[in-house]
């Protein structure tokens, strides 16, 4: 279903979906990693991202800057020291169905041009918290938790009192990081929670929540006086390898005194895999304790090298996903929101129904045609029938936080229900409505004057990976928006806050509820100091469609400062040579650059940019090097085609080396590297001088991986 339902997307559709989904996995990665209080299961939180991922695969050009592809975990909470991972602690990508196993398994083939024999581990998937252990000449020194990846909490005095976790090791590597699961038995957890009870402190709601409590506990001695266990399964920072494979790894693992789970099997291809994953959810009952999928790895450590890594995830490893719940419940309602682009998002409200341990009162009906019953094609889905309020309806959430309306059991509908009619106008500043040819979205025409457009931007603009300004969240845009006397309606009014509220007498922000002069002073001078923000995160800041973190990363690094970026997108009409350069840029693609060239021409979103920057002292970025490597900073583009290795791992060794990787050639390109088949860009290279290398030549000039 979930598969079918990204088929269906029109573009506008994907659009907001994955709005609505980096917003929603945003809160949960807070929840999760930071809180200690998911709202949701590991398996729905993983089945979120991998629907994320379906969506950006099919609409690469709309990934978001925010977008929880590029993301891992959330920010370290107060009160524990930070750790910077040496190596760091990626996630994994999802698998659903078995036809998504022999995709991963093609993807790799695909990747390396591999047709040699391919074997894979497959290891349950442990419900619990990631925990990087460190070791120097056997000893433990550091116990870290994920984190965002790159840098987690130090819990080492915590992770002393666990059972599992050996404080020496035997026949070890000078250096090692063992990574693994923290987690807590069944038995162990109904045994915690029944003492908790009876002392009325508090009970935890699943094995993985009191785990995560008991780990994170600035007292260790409560850490101690919990049942905690932790298995092995990975590593980061290492002195000398540990073995060929990865099952020759995990067995030195188990050697140096690891606990590592007894159901990890080698297997040959997709078939011997899912038989794998049968095997163990078979078994999943009677484990006594909490798993939520198999995983499955490249067993060969040369090949799990030469496939590397992706911004969070490695390609040479897959999560294998167990089904999601669903349940019935009925339709109460039927709610319009409008989002910071001005689509129109129909929520079904809902009689509240627990579905995978949640209980949950809305959900997503996507959009009119969804509601309807048919895809944006005009086909239909669920046999044509339509939904209504008052309807008997399925819900699950495989793939969203904000659960979805699957099915429709017309049986129970009412003789006087009506067809739902979705609104032509803007329910919040009464503008049309109007869905564009070929759109599955209808959006409000009103722009900045929408006031509900005006504040979701406004929110997208503080947010986490934007402004980030301490003490600016959601709940203060709204209030500041709707005060008469602040008026914040645009970026730059933020800046202008503090100045505007001194001349406000008796009404000024300190004098208000939830205000004191400490925090009004503390948020003032938060937002100043964000006038020096860096270009990328500025762009990303700015809520342009099209525009993600990744793509304002992009941005930022080819044009490097403010006056270079804004020159360019004004300059850019399509069809003339700003445009071609625009499109130069790897990663821009043409829905992108028209949306860019848009935001710049509309007169009212140019003056509410230029007012904004105004304010701020835009920071250059600078192109830092991964590596001191022969091409690192330079400026490279691949034609024809690679005999020894794919265009994609071309790309990704190159921007490893800290190399820039460019669609075109032009004045800027230092290298072209030229396989068989190359065309028109040899002849440019030439014209313009730049050095040209053939495969052979570019290998030698890297060196090996």
């Amino acid at each position: 279903m979930k598969a079918t339902a990204v088929e269906l997307l029109s573009e506008d559709a994907a659009r907001e979906e994955l709005a609505r989904l980096a917003e929603a996995i945003a809160e949960a990665n807070i929840a999760y990693h930071t809180q200690d209080a998911p709202k949701l299961s590991d398996a729905d939180f993983d089945a979120l991202k991998q629907r994320n991922a379906l969506i950006e695969a099919r609409f690469p050009h709309l990934k978001r800057a925010d977008s929880p592809s590029d993301q891992v975990g959330a920010a370290v909470a107060d009160g524990f020291g930070k750790v910077t991972h040496r190596v760091r602690m990626l996630s994994l990508e999802n698998a659903f169905y078995p036809e998504d196993v022999t995709d991963f398994v093609d993807r790799i083939r695909k990747y390396l041009n591999y047709s040699g024999d391919l074997r894979f581990t497959a290891e349950p998937k442990i419900d619990g918290l990631s925990l990087s252990l460190r070791y120097e000449f056997g000893q433990l020194v550091q116990a870290a938790t994920r984190g965002d990846g790159e840098t987690g909490e130090n819990v080492t005095e915590n992770a002393r009192t666990i059972a599992d976790i050996p404080q020496h090791l035997r026949q070890a590597p000078e250096v090692l990081e063992v990574r693994g699961e923290v987690y807590m038995s069944h038995a162990d957890f109904a045994a915690l929670n029944t003492r908790q009870a009876s002392r009325g402190g508090k009970t935890f709601a699943n094995p993985r929540n009191a785990a995560a409590g008991s780990l994170r506990q600035l007292d260790a001695r409560i850490t101690a006086a919990r049942p905690l266990r932790f298995f092995a399964y990975s590593w980061g920072d290492l002195s000398a390898p540990l073995a060929e494979t990865q099952l020759g790894a995990i067995g030195r693992l188990a050697e140096m005194g690891f606990q590592t789970n007894p159901l990890t099997a080698l297997c040959d291809g997709p078939a011997s895999l899912i038989a794998q994953y049968r095997k163990i959810e078979s078994l999943r009952p009677s484990l006594g304790y909490d798993i939520d999928g198999v995983v499955y790895k490249v067993n060969d450590l040369a090949l799990q090298a030469r496939l590397g890594f992706r911004s969070t995830t490695p390609r040479w490893a897959i999560a294998h996903k167990f089904p999601a719940e669903l349940a019935w419940t009925d339709l109460l309602g039927i709610d319009i929101q409008v989002g910071r682009t001005g689509a129109l998002s129909p929520v079904a409200r809902l009689a509240p129904v627990t579905v995978g341990g949640v209980v949950v009162s809305n959900a997503t009906l996507h959009n009119e045609d969804y509601i309807a019953g048919r895809d944006s094609k005009g086909a239909e889905i669920r046999g044509g029938k339509d939904i209504r309020i008052g309807d008997r309806v399925q819900v699950y959430r495989a793939g969203d936080v904000i659960p979805k309306v699957a099915d429709v059991d017309i049986s129970f509908r009412k003789s006087d229900a009506q067809a739902y009619e979705f609104p032509t106008v803007c329910p919040e500043c009464g503008s049309p409505a109007m869905r564009e040819e070929g759109d599955s979205v209808r959006r409000c025409t009103g722009g900045l004057i929408c006031p509900a457009q005006a504040v979701e931007r406004l929110k997208h603009f503080v947010s986490r990976n934007a402004f980030d300004i301490e003490g600016l969240g959601a709940k203060q845009v709204e209030m500041f928006f709707h005060d008469p006397d602040l008026a914040v309606k645009t970026p730059a009014d933020i800046f202008t806050i503090a100045s505007r509220d001194a001349a406000n007498g008796l009404k000024r922000l300190k004098n208000r509820d939830g205000f004191g002069e400490t925090s009004v002073a503390k948020l003032f001078a938060a937002i100043e100091a964000k006038r020096n923000i860096p270009l990328d995160r500025l762009i990303f800041a700015l809520g342009i469609r099209h525009v993600g973190e990744v793509a304002a990363q992009v941005l930022a690094r080819h044009f490097s400062t403010w006056a270079a970026f804004e020159a360019a997108v004004t300059q850019a009409e399509e069809g003339n040579a700003a445009w071609d350069s625009l499109l130069a840029i790897d990663g821009v693609g043409k829905t992108m650059a028209s949306s860019l060239v848009a935001a710049f021409a509309n007169e009212q979103e140019r003056a509410a940019i230029d007012a904004l920057v105004a304010q701020l002292q835009v920071q250059p970025v600078v192109w830092k090097a991964a590596t001191d490597s022969p091409v690192a900073g330079k400026t490279v583009v691949f034609t024809g085609t690679l005999e020894k290795m794919t265009r994609a791992e071309a790309k990704a060794r190159a921007e490893a080396l800290g190399a820039k990787v460019s669609g075109s050639v032009s004045a800027k390109t230092d290298l072209l590297v030229a396989g068989p088949g190359a065309g028109s860009k040899i002849k440019d290279a030439a014209r313009l001088g730049i050095e040209v290398l053939d495969e052979e030549g570019w290998l030698a000039l890297i060196g090996p991986a």
